[in-house]
């Protein structure tokens, strides 16, 4: 019988261990997890903060009962410290402190990412405590929620502007709170082009966010008169003090145990593996947020994604077993709303197709979300990246009021990444028309109809 262990109780290792139960009953499964909250959906939090998801326990896609039931072990508040590779045997700090070594066939580690400080002085010598958050755990949540009911704060900065950081600002409006969000470049959410990035910057002040882009935060102090932030705007000193602080700038990937192992680190200093999730190191596998990412355009990367990790936790709990299932790669696909807006990428920015050695234009256009003369018609706003040279799409990036579907639209243009599709394919494409959910031509084509006009345009000797 194989004993299998995974490391990590969230998307990757979860996966992996569902997986393997799934292939073979006979499989003794125990995963490891650092704290007690297994397959908890850490993406679902700021909807906690905002009251939409209540109680807290509802998170969880899966209680601890519910994953023991499908035959596996939980070793909760445990913490994986060593790797033995040469004697295929996990260390691990148990719950009362002690150290014991698990022996195991193979080893799945999915230790994911750990919040980024950026560099911002003064973080690690403040606690929730003192008014100073991050968001990437339960235990995170439980602290920030204590910190709101105990204190109640009336004022927020929120120190980053990309999807957890909006979905944050939403969390405090809703809540009553005061809220300022700071933003290192030139405007908010910075998966899109400045020029969509500008409505959903609009649609934040709309609500009552005061939004602060150019902004470097270099240091958060705690003063009498509350948190003291600090750092540049457009070159010049800045302050602001707040009652609470939040600070979201992004991950960094958790790799301390695969390299203590002698695992290589790659992109973004993530763990490499191939596409089977080997890292090299014999019976030791690895997914999600700690790894780095096989895309589908740009080769290696890093690119933490909780729908990746499940992917590659999945591949890996079945190559653990003898399986030879490869990773098909990802195209970048995420999707946030931020109030009453949807924004949406997938594949490369212009920039980042340039620098991949592609020769991108890109085209902006605008198509109404359903037939005009239908009540409720909105307008999704479109920047499309394709390949000059073949007419093959690189990228869209989409914005529209919630309900425009701008999420199933996303989808397929992604579908169209993975299969290689040129934008004049995408225009054949077969999609469905009722005039209350859409038009003859989806938006999704009068969006790659404009690219292609300008290309073939630019293209036709004068």
């Amino acid at each position: 019988m194989t004993h299998l262990i995974a490391i990590g109780g969230s998307d990757a290792g979860i996966s992996a261990a569902l997986r393997a139960r799934e292939l073979d009953p006979s499989t003794d499964v125990t995963v490891v997890v650092a704290d007690e909250y297994p397959n908890f959906s850490i993406c679902g939090i700021p909807y906690y903060f905002t009251g939409e998801v209540q109680p807290w326990q509802s998170l969880a896609h899966r209680t601890a009962a519910d994953l023991e039931a499908t035959g596996m072990s939980l070793r909760l508040n445990t913490f994986a410290t060593g790797i033995d590779v040469a004697g295929q045997r996990l260390t691990v700090r148990t719950p009362d402190g002690r150290t014991e070594d698990i022996g195991y066939d193979e080893l799945i580690v999915g230790t994911g990412a750990l919040p980024s400080h950026a560099g911002i002085a003064g973080l690690d010598q403040l606690a929730p405590a003192d008014g100073v958050h991050v968001i990437h755990s339960m235990g995170d949540t439980f602290a920030l929620d204590h910190d709101l009911t105990d204190r109640q704060p009336a004022s927020a900065i929120i120190v980053g502007a990309g999807y957890v950081g909006l979905e944050m600002a939403e969390a405090f409006i809703t809540r009553g709170m005061t809220v300022t969000q700071l933003q290192r470049g030139p405007e908010v959410l910075s998966t899109l082009d400045p020029e969509l990035g500008a409505l959903v910057h609009v649609e934040l002040t709309t609500h009552g966010v005061e939004v602060v882009t150019g902004t470097t935060v270099t240091g958060i102090e705690k003063t009498p008169a509350g948190l003291a932030v600090t750092g540049t705007r457009d070159g010049q000193p800045f302050t602001q003090t707040t009652d609470l602080a939040l600070v979201v700038v992004g991950v960094r990937p958790n790799t301390e145990l695969l390299e203590l192992a002698g695992a290589r680190l790659g992109a973004g200093r993530a763990v490499v593996v191939d596409e089977h999730m080997r890292t090299g190191l014999p019976h030791v596998w690895a997914a999600g947020d700690g790894i780095i990412t096989h895309h589908r355009l740009l080769g290696q990367t890093y690119l933490p994604l909780g729908t990746t990790s499940h992917k590659q936790g999945r591949i890996a709990g079945e190559n653990a077993l003898g399986g030879n299932r490869a990773f098909a790669g990802s195209v970048g696909t995420q999707v946030v709303k931020v109030f009453d807006l949807v924004a949406a990428r997938t594949g490369l920015h212009d920039h980042e197709a340039v620098a991949a050695g592609y020769t991108p234009a890109t085209v902006d256009a605008a198509a109404d979300d359903h037939k005009r003369y239908y009540p409720g018609a909105h307008p999704i706003h479109f920047r499309i990246t394709g390949d000059t040279n073949d007419g093959r799409l690189l990228g869209a990036q989409l914005v529209g009021r919630r309900g425009t579907e701008v999420a199933k639209r996303v989808d397929t243009y992604a579908t169209a990444l993975y299969a290689g599709l040129t934008i004049e394919q995408i225009t054949e494409l077969d999609l469905s028309y009722t005039p209350p959910l859409g038009s003859p031509w989806d938006a999704v084509q009068v969006a790659t109809q404009a690219w292609d006009a300008q290309h073939r345009l630019a293209a036709t000797p004068v």
